[in-house]
């Protein structure tokens, strides 16, 4: 019994140790210790600036990673964002140092959003001659510190070119005709237009086809360098780009366009009060031209009739609905004989003719809101007594 006994204990003494052997054998090898995130926000990379009169300003969007690649936890509320501009020297330098850069403000943003400054220039920088001036923005975690300066955004400081004043906007059939107060100033202006009616493709009411999703803004430059004008008059521009039945927004700014650097750079104005102009249709398409009658016997083939034949130069506008077809017999009183929907070519064909009849023919155009223009000059055809 004793020896049994023995071998039980040595049993269970072994069955414990294979467990115990088990779990050591299961264990990883611990791996090197990770060193601490130093928990620097991503810099900024799509710092853009832009000036008008003596105001500069910044949008950019704020980091939402940090240099590790981990994200900034919105627990931790806001970050901040340090302002900062210099002016290089040499004029050349395209790079904003850290020690350089004047801290102009600093905000409390949001990881991930978009952000906006603007900067008023002192007055040193928003006079004398042309050159370049640098903004960055440093993004800093709650311990004040940061991965370095963004990319620089440059602007022109110096003398900005005056503000437009009096800005005008009337619309007239050919487009939109925009004028304002002329100055000493010779820089170039440039006319933003806004469309504030909803983009939408535009149905045509017959086969000219429609017209494209309109562009929300657009930009026109009005380069006056060389027109003679005399301060105080008015001078002008016309937009032709536009659609009937929209509500179009304009502002104007002077601008000069500088070359530095390498580089084509602006200094621009203030930006004009805005002006609103509702392009209400009321203007008819230009009166078809070129009008042409020709008698046409029939060709003894069948369904051929004698007919006179009609032809016109095509119409250009982009709301044109077609035209509308008139005959006389006498000369004074004019009967339409097209179908009450617009004819959608430049072409006619007239078969309900008689023998030894003359006939007078007049084309019209119409457009889209139903604005006719006036008739054409007539064409005159006869048709024989015995063809």
């Amino acid at each position: 019994m004793r020896s049994g006994a023995c071998f039980a204990v040595t049993a269970r003494i072994l069955l414990v140790a294979g467990v115990v052997l088990a779990g050591i054998s299961g264990c990883g090898t611990p791996g090197a210790p990770l060193p601490p995130s130093l928990d620097l926000p991503q810099p900024v990379s799509d710092l853009a600036a832009s000036r008008a009169g003596d105001r500069v300003t910044l949008r950019w969007t704020n980091p939402q990673k940090t240099t590790d690649h981990q994200g900034i936890a919105q627990a931790t509320g806001k970050i901040t964002a340090r302002i900062c501009r210099s002016v290089p020297d040499p004029p050349t330098s395209n790079a904003a140092k850290a020690g350089d850069c004047q801290s102009v403000e600093t905000l409390s943003v949001a990881p991930g959003k978009q952000a906006e400054f603007a900067d008023t220039l002192p007055a040193a920088l928003a006079g004398g001659s042309p050159r370049p001036l640098l903004y960055a923005v440093e993004v800093l975690n709650r311990r004040g510190r940061s991965a370095g300066l963004s990319e620089p955004a440059v602007v022109l400081a110096g003398a900005a070119p005056p503000a437009v004043e009096n800005l005008s906007a009337q619309a007239r059939a050919e487009g939109v005709a925009l004028g304002w107060q002329t100055d000493d100033s010779r820089a170039a202006v440039r006319l933003h237009r806004r469309l504030l009616t909803p983009t939408r493709s535009v149905p045509a009411k017959s086969t000219f086809g429609q017209q494209a999703e309109e562009a929300p803004e657009r930009d026109l430059i009005v380069d006056i360098a060389g027109v003679r004008s005399t301060p105080g008059a008015h001078a002008g521009a016309l937009d032709r780009d536009i659609r009937f039945g929209q509500r179009y927004q304009y502002t104007a700014q002077r601008v000069v366009f500088v070359t530095m650097g390498g580089k084509n750079l602006e200094l621009d104005g203030a930006v004009s009060a805005p002006v609103q102009v509702d392009t209400t249709d009321r203007f008819p398409p230009a009166i078809p031209s070129g009008l042409a009658a020709v008698y046409s016997a029939a060709t003894g083939a069948r369904n051929s009739v004698p007919s006179i034949n009609l032809s016109w130069s095509p119409d250009t506008e982009t709301d044109l609905a077609g035209y509308i077809v008139y005959r006389s017999a006498d000369g004074p009183t004019w009967q339409r004989i097209s179908p009450p929907e617009p004819v959608s070519v430049p072409t006619w064909q007239d078969s309900k003719i008689s023998l030894g009849q003359t006939y007078h023919y007049a084309v019209s155009a119409i457009d889209q809101s139903g604005n006719e223009s006036g008739r054409s000059a007539p064409a005159t055809e006869s048709v024989p007594e015995n063809p």
